[in-house]
């Protein structure tokens, strides 16, 4: 025990006077508390906070700092993404990608070339197929995959997460057949005999789910670090996980605990858990080191607009007998944002279309009148297409939208196809928003986007994908500066975690959460931005990753 204690005493004193560490020689660039730009080329760090950051005067202020030497690379704030999918994308890193699937016969052929490599797995599971890509935009049959997997089920989610393709022996293992009835907030799609054809459209999927393998915590490690391996490598230091259960829920606090978490995380339950209630008189979780912060809510509004799900004010222009899905029902909503806002957490409401945005405001207003939660930072996550009227409705009670760039670049070969040039008016308007003085806090939604920040980041600022097309951007009337997407990136995505004093800048106080890159997204082409690499990834001034030559 006297050598423990002894021990204990001579690594505290070890700590108390280790020296700061001082980096050089950069090209830095930060925020800082008024959301100005400020550059450097010092910063001095210790016990993994910002003391400094200037220019060469910080040597005699820190004479004993440990030095480190830039090599007059670009530094940046960590980057934060608010809003992804961290399990999500760790679990399509551990299965079959359709992402780059030229057509439903090229799906099904990957898939089972992968099967065949898989032999021990229950279901074959798999991810990012887009049907609206493929030659015919119509969407895949379970008879084409029973061509190539027969007498294992299969379950490939779609690219947006908002409908899967399955295969017969499947939909024979969940019991679904001609008189199964579509789930509220689902739908079963069908032949004209009324058959199943293999598509199954948001709740309708959950008629699958009972009969997945069990996750167990060695999945969800293999996961977690999957993800987290892949984000710092890619300049990701904390994510705005987009609806967690309780298995994950628990899993990340054991994970903290042990100190192991591989980013910054802050996740919002999800409010289809079957115990939100007993989670929100649990109260807030807060790491004190701040890698965990669990005081937000993730709400489900509608579907997704590449799968006719998101909810409209008017039908589809491309499907006259078709407004899309509400996930909740327009009843539950009272009772919903009454517990979550009356509980003091934040609520994020998933809302795409223009009739699910205009629920989620009129809610929010009729709650925080009759019992509080404006000052929580509510948000509406993704803010797609949104009725020009209900704009400044945000703005005034100060909800957030949360929005991804990518999602514009992704959609706008089939976005005026849906809604029309009309409603466009109202679409991806990350100017507007920022001209009315709303903060918008940017994010990928991978996995159903790519998780690259710097892919997003060219995509707010060109309004194009990343083939430079189509030639002036998308609607580029609402392309934002660099340094608007850069503080959607970083700053205004801290904002809308409550964690502004803390992430999003290099100021001093902050946590010491940076990447160095190899150019200047501030200088460059902004049609090169998404070439950018990260060279290194730290956070809480900790080296977490290095590029390999």
């Amino acid at each position: 025990m006297q050598r423990l204690f002894i021990f204990g005493l001579l690594f505290f004193s070890t700590l108390m006077l280790a020296a700061p560490s001082h980096i050089h020689n950069v090209n830095g660039y930060t925020l800082d508390d008024s959301g100005e730009l400020v550059r450097f080329s010092n910063m001095v760090f210790d016990g993994g906070k910002v003391l400094a950051i200037g220019g060469m005067e910080l040597n005699k202020r820190f004479p004993n700092a440990m030095q480190i030497d830039g090599q007059n690379k670009v530094l940046l704030p960590g980057l934060i993404d608010a809003h992804g999918h961290v399990m999500g994308l760790g679990e399509g890193l551990l299965q079959v990608d359709l992402r780059e699937s030229q057509s439903a016969l090229d799906a099904a052929k990957t898939v089972q070339a992968y099967a065949k490599t898989q032999q021990e797995l229950a279901w074959i599971t798999g991810r990012g197929w887009n049907q609206v890509l493929w030659p015919g935009k119509a969407f895949p049959t379970a008879s084409l995959l029973d061509e190539y997997v027969k007498n294992k089920p299969v379950m490939l989610s779609r690219v947006d997460g908002h409908a899967s393709w399955v295969n017969s022996k499947a939909l024979e293992i969940a019991g679904i057949t001609k008189d199964t009835l579509d789930p509220p907030g689902g739908k079963i799609v069908r032949d004209k005999q009324g058959n199943p054809t293999g598509i199954l459209i948001d709740n309708a999927e959950s008629l699958l789910y009972e009969h997945l393998p069990k996750t167990s915590d060695a999945t969800l490690a293999a996961q977690l670090n999957s993800a987290g391996k892949k984000l710092l490598s890619e300049g990701i230091t904390s994510v705005h996980d987009a609806g967690i259960g309780k298995v994950v829920y628990d899993y990340y606090q054991k994970r903290v605990a042990q100190h192991s978490l591989p980013v910054r995380i802050y996740p919002m339950i999800a409010a289809t858990s079957p115990i939100l209630k007993q989670l929100l008189e649990t109260g807030h979780v807060q790491d004190q080191y701040d890698w965990l912060a669990i005081r937000s809510v993730k709400a489900y509004g509608d579907g997704a607009l590449g799968s006719r799900g998101a909810a409209l004010l008017k039908p589809y222009s491309d499907a006259p007998d078709n407004h899309g899905l509400l996930v909740t029902r327009e009843a539950d909503l009272k009772p919903l944002f009454d517990l979550v806002l009356g509980s003091g957490f934040q609520l994020n409401f998933h809302a795409i279309g223009d009739r699910a945005n205009r629920l989620a405001l009129d809610q929010f207003a009729d709650t925080f009148k009759r019992i509080g939660g404006k000052s929580l930072r509510n948000r509406v996550e993704h803010a797609q297409v949104i009725n020009v009227n209900d704009i400044p409705r945000f703005k005034t009670l100060n909800i957030i939208p949360a929005m991804q760039p990518t999602h514009a670049t992704s959609d706008m070969n089939m976005a005026e196809d849906r809604v029309g040039a009309e409603r466009l008016k109202g679409a991806y308007a990350w100017q507007t928003f920022l001209k009315q003085g709303s903060p918008v806090a940017f994010g990928s939604d991978f996995p159903v986007e790519l998780s690259n920040p710097f892919f997003g980041l060219h995509a707010a600022v060109t309004r194009q994908n990343r083939n430079n097309s189509p030639n002036k951007g998308w609607i580029p009337s609402e392309a934002v500066t660099v340094k608007q997407a850069f503080r959607g990136f970083t700053l205004d995505a801290a904002y809308a975690a409550h964690q502004e004093n803390i992430l999003g800048g290099l100021t001093e106080g902050k946590w010491a959460d940076f990447i160095l890159i190899d150019q200047d997204i501030f200088t460059i082409a902004p049609q090169d931005i998404w070439k950018t690499q990260v060279l290194e990834t730290w956070i809480a001034g900790e080296r977490r990753f290095t590029k390999t030559p």
